[in-house]
C-alpha cells in the first residue's frame, strides 16, 4: 500500500466531500426550531460562567453568542454544521495519512458523512457535536506521532482534548480506551514521550477551570450522572449491540468491522491496532456503565476510515472495486431512507406520517419519551412558542398589582429557558425552577409571595396555597408528550418560607 503525500489544498476529494457534508447540514439546520437543550444553552451562556451543573462552559457560550447573531436555530447551529463539515474533511485526511488510495479516501468520507447516528449529532448545537471531529482528530494526531514520529502532535492533542473537555465530560470514554489501545500495543512506548505528558499538562489546564467550578460547588455534575443511570431506559446488551448496527446503517457495518480486524491482518495497519482496541475498550465501557447510544458515536469515524482503507487494500480488482461501489449507493440510499429520523428534512407532517409507516422508529431513550411519536430531537424542537403563549395568556389573567409579587416557578429546565428566551413578549419575570442550573441561580433576584406554577395534579398546591386558580392548560400537537395536559396555576398566598421550600425544589436530573 502506497502512502498518499498529497497535500491538503490539493486533496480535492477532502475538500469536495467535506463541502457536500456542510450544505447538507447547512440545508436542513434551521428548519425545525430551537431544541429544548438549545433553550438551556443559551440562558446558560448568558450568565458567564467557568462550568454548569450539568456541562462544562463551551456550548453554553457558543450557545448565546451564535443565537445573538441572528436569533434563529440555523445561526445557532453553525458551529455544529462546520463541524459536520471538518469531520467529513478530516475523514478523507485520516484515509490518506494512513495509506489509503481515492477509492479509500471516498468511501471513508462518505461513511462519516452519511452515517445516521453521526448525521444527527450535529442536527442541532449540543454537547456531543464536537465529540466526532475532536476524537478523530486525537486519533489522527496520534497516530502522527506514533507511526510517524511527529512528538509535535502529542502538544497538539492535548490542545483538542483540552477543548473538546470543556465541551463535554464524557471525553473520559474515549481517554480510557486509548490509554487501553496504547498500553496494549507496542505503541506503549509513546508514554516514555515528555512530549505525551505536555500534551497531557495542556489538556488538564485547559478543563481545569470547569472542574474547580464542579468542586467548588459540590461535584453537581457526579449527582446528575448517577440521576440519569435511573432515568435512562435499560437497554439489554444485545439489544444495544444491534442498535449500534442499526444507527450507524447496517450496510456499513463491514466497514467499521473491517476497521476494528484489518489492523491485526494487514501488516501497514499494525501501527494503529491501538485505534482498534480503543474503539473495543470504549464500547464495553459503554455498555457497562448502561449509556445511550450516542455516547460512543464519536468512536466511529476512526474505525470507518481504518476499514475504508482495508477495504480498498483487500478488494483491488476493478470488478470488485464496482461491487464495492454499488454496495456503497445502497448504503446512500438507506441513509437517504433512515435520513428523516436524523435531519429536518421532511416537514412536520409528512414526517408524522413517515413515521408512522415506516419500519424504522426511533429507540426510547429514557423512560418519559413513551408515548411520543417523533424523535425527541425533533419533538424537543417543536411546541416551545406554543408553550410561551398558553403561559403569557394565563400571566395576563393575573391581576396587574399582584403580579409584581407574582414568580413563575417550572419544572423542567426545558419550559424554563424557553420561558426566559420568548418570554419577554409577555413582559414575563426570569423563571424560577429547581432543575440543574436553575437550582444553582435560587430566586433570581426575587422573592414572590405568589406564583404562576406549570404541573400536573395541581391539587398537590393545596399544602403550599392559600388559594389555586386554574388559568390554563398546556398542548402542542406534536411535543414531547409528558409536556401537554399539564395545568397552569395560580397559586395565591405561599404558605411556606422561601427557604424551607427552596430544598425542597432541588432536581439534578
Amino acid at each position: 500500500m502506497v502512502r498518499q503525500q498529497l497535500g491538503w489544498k490539493q486533496d480535492y476529494v477532502a475538500l469536495g466531500l467535506g463541502a457536500l457534508a456542510l450544505v447538507l447540514h447547512a440545508t436542513f439546520a434551521g428548519r425545525y426550531d430551537v431544541f429544548r437543550d438549545e433553550l438551556y444553552f443559551i440562558v446558560c451562556g448568558r450568565h458567564p460562567a467557568f462550568g454548569y451543573a450539568d456541562q462544562p462552559p463551551l456550548i453554553p457560550l457558543l450557545s448565546a453568542g451564535f443565537y445573538a447573531l441572528g436569533h434563529n436555530a440555523w445561526m445557532l447551529r453553525l458551529p455544529a454544521t462546520l463541524a459536520a463539515g471538518a469531520l467529513t474533511w478530516l475523514a478523507v485526511r485520516f484515509v490518506r495519512l494512513l495509506g489509503g488510495d481515492t477509492f479509500a479516501a471516498i468511501g471513508g468520507g462518505l461513511c462519516v458523512t452519511i452515517a445516521p447516528m453521526l448525521m444527527g449529532i450535529v442536527a442541532t448545537l449540543n454537547t456531543t457535536a464536537f465529540d466526532p471531529f475532536a476524537w478523530t482528530l486525537m486519533a489522527y494526531l496520534l497516530v502522527r506521532a506514533t507511526r510517524d514520529g511527529d512528538r509535535s502532535a502529542l502538544l497538539w492533542c492535548g490542545v483538542v482534548a483540552g477543548l473538546d473537555f470543556e465541551a463535554k465530560y464524557a471525553l473520559y470514554i474515549w481517554a480510557i480506551g486509548l490509554i487501553v489501545g496504547l498500553a496494549a500495543t507496542p505503541e506503549r512506548r509513546i508514554f516514555r514521550e515528555k512530549m505525551l505528558w505536555f500534551g497531557a499538562a495542556i489538556a488538564v489546564t485547559i478543563g481545569l477551570p470547569s472542574i474547580l467550578w464542579q468542586a467548588m460547588h459540590g461535584w453537581p455534575f457526579l449527582e446528575l450522572a448517577a440521576a440519569a443511570r435511573a432515568k435512562n431506559t435499560d437497554v439489554p446488551p444485545l439489544s444495544f449491540i444491534i442498535n449500534q448496527v442499526l444507527v450507524m446503517n447496517p450496510l456499513l457495518a463491514p466497514v467499521w468491522i473491517a476497521g476494528v480486524i484489518a489492523p491485526f491482518v494487514i501488516s501497514s495497519l499494525k501501527p494503529v491496532r491501538f485505534l482498534a482496541i480503543a474503539f473495543l475498550a470504549s464500547f464495553a465501557l459503554t455498555l457497562l456503565t448502561h449509556g445511550k447510544d450516542y455516547y460512543i458515536a464519536a468512536t466511529y469515524p476512526t474505525v470507518f476510515v481504518i476499514g475504508a482503507v482495508a477495504w480498498a487494500h483487500w478488494a483491488r480488482k476493478i470488478t470488485t472495486r464496482t461491487a464495492l461501489a454499488g454496495w456503497g449507493i445502497l448504503a446512500v440510499a438507506l441513509s437517504a431512507f433512515a435520513a428523516p429520523l436524523a435531519l429536518p428534512v421532511l416537514s412536520v407532517e409528512a414526517l408524522r406520517t413517515y413515521i408512522e409507516h415506516s419500519p424504522l422508529k426511533p429507540q426510547q431513550q429514557e423512560k418519559s419519551f413513551k408515548g411520543t411519536l417523533l424523535p425527541q430531537v425533533f419533538a424537543d424542537q417543536l411546541g416551545w412558542h406554543d408553550f410561551t403563549n398558553q403561559v403569557g395568556a394565563a400571566w395576563q389573567k393575573i391581576p396587574a398589582a399582584e403580579r409584581a409579587r407574582t414568580g413563575i416557578k417550572l419544572e423542567n429546565y426545558g419550559e424554563a429557558a424557553a420561558l426566559d428566551i420568548y418570554g419577554p413578549a409577555y413582559r414575563l419575570p426570569p423563571v424560577i425552577s429547581g432543575h440543574n442550573q436553575y437550582y444553582l441561580w435560587g430566586l433570581r433576584g426575587q422573592h414572590p409571595v405568589n406564583l404562576l406554577v406549570v404541573q400536573n395534579n395541581p391539587d398537590r398546591l393545596e399544602p403550599y396555597c392559600e388559594q389555586t386558580v386554574i388559568l390554563g392548560e398546556t398542548y402542542s400537537p406534536d411535543a414531547m408528550a409528558y409536556e401537554n395536559g399539564k395545568t397552569i396555576a395560580w397559586c395565591r398566598g405561599l404558605k411556606v418560607d422561601w427557604e424551607k421550600l427552596w430544598p425542597e425544589l432541588k432536581n439534578f436530573s
